[in-house]
């Protein structure tokens, strides 16, 4: 994240601190040079303006080497992108008094206290949204088979196998003591999901329609791999190989497992994403229809130093001043956003493909929309 961090502000870089405006630009014009120049199936973009969102667009095509183009409406994975839906479930839980920021694991997850590694019986909800629990990062899910097709129907499924994998995690000892040490890590948020599972007695699929993408009109969200097999009927996913895009067919096996949900398999169109972009973007000054403005505000604040908190890593930008931006790859798509909260706007760029051409490209288009907006009031 680092590297497109400079990246993006290298290209932003003779920005001003001017007013966003919607000037109603040629957006598909602005990206889709830049998506031809990386050789990119889709390029997507979106952008919030004033607080709401502006303007969509998608370029390109939905499948390399077919010729049906992508629409604007097409979904797009998220990756780990989703984090940040999963911190506004959590959020939403303190608010309601079912959860505290500092809750222990032992106390949030009873059903499989007895398993927790003692090193990790003080590990926060806190820890869990900063990534330092001192959990490893390497713990991954590898489903069965006959596990991985049932989870791919049944949210009930993917509850319960999304707890059995948690429980066994929790038996490691930590790599590093919890609350002190930085370390992405999937399986954090993988908890998180299970913690709000647990409280809301609820899947986490169907808490992300209830209260994430229903509140917020989000038509287009779902999870895992885009689209039906043997159709291009949504963009297809792409792994590089030789250098060359290669298509994935949509399927039960073209994404991660079910129980990573929380930490990144949700998808959407770019114009939904932007819907929830906004509420970010604007949840400490307004509130909304997710959190109350001092939610936002503590969920977005680094707690332990360094700059991650809820889902965003935090940073300042001249465009910007303090800055919110992430990123979120299946190793199959590529998703950035950049949002500035204080001047109620924000950028989400979305493609079906990974790679090193992915993120350059994406990088490029978000210094692209953020020069032509922000600059146009310079």
């Amino acid at each position: 994240m680092t590297r497109r961090e400079v990246l993006c502000a290298a290209a932003v870089a003779a920005l001003g601190m001017g007013q966003a405006s919607d000037r109603g630009d040629d957006l598909p014009g602005l990206i889709e040079p830049i998506r031809a120049r990386h050789d990119l199936p889709a390029l997507a973009a979106a952008t919030i303006v004033n607080g709401r969102p502006a303007q969509a667009a998608a370029v390109g095509v939905r499948k390399y080497g077919d010729a049906t183009p992508v629409a604007v409406t097409d979904r797009f994975h998220l990756g780990s992108c989703t984090k940040a839906m999963t911190a506004a479930l959590i959020g939403m839980l303190v608010e309601e008094g079912k959860l505290s920021w500092d809750a222990r694991l032992p106390d949030v997850l009873p059903s499989v206290a007895d398993a927790i590694h003692a090193d990790l019986r003080s590990v926060t909800v806190d820890h869990l949204l900063a990534h330092r629990s001192g959990l490893s990062p390497q713990l991954h899910p590898r489903p069965s088979l006959p596990a991985l097709i049932e989870g791919r129907k049944n949210p009930e499924a993917q509850r319960r196998d999304r707890l059995a994998f948690i429980e066994r995690a929790l038996r490691n000892k930590p790599d590093t003591e919890p609350g002190k040490t930085y370390a992405y890590c999937n399986v954090g948020y993988m908890i998180l999901g299970a913690i709000a599972e647990l409280a809301m007695d609820a899947p986490w699929e169907i808490l992300m329609r209830r209260r994430i993408f229903g509140p917020l009109g989000i038509t287009t969200g779902g999870f895992g791999a885009m689209g039906s097999p043997g159709k291009v009927d949504e963009p297809w996913q792409h792994r590089i190989r030789d250098g060359k895009p290669v298509p994935v067919e949509p399927g039960a096996f073209s994404d991660n497992p079910p129980e990573l949900g929380p930490a990144g398999t949700a998808h959407v169109s770019v114009g939904d994403w932007a819907k929830f972009l906004a509420a970010v973007a604007t949840g400490e000054r307004q509130g909304g229809k997710l959190l109350k403005p001092a939610t936002w505000k503590r969920l977005l604040t680094p707690q332990f130093g360094g700059n991650y908190a809820g889902g965003w890593i935090v940073t300042e930008r001249a465009w910007a001043g303090r800055a919110l931006t992430h990123a979120g790859s299946n190793t199959m798509n590529f998703c950035v956003a950049w949002l500035a909260p204080d001047k109620g706007f924000g950028v989400g760029v979305m493609t079906n493909i990974a790679g090193e051409k992915a993120p350059k490209g994406c990088d490029e288009t978000a210094a692209a929309v953020i020069g032509r907006v922000l600059g146009a009031g310079s």
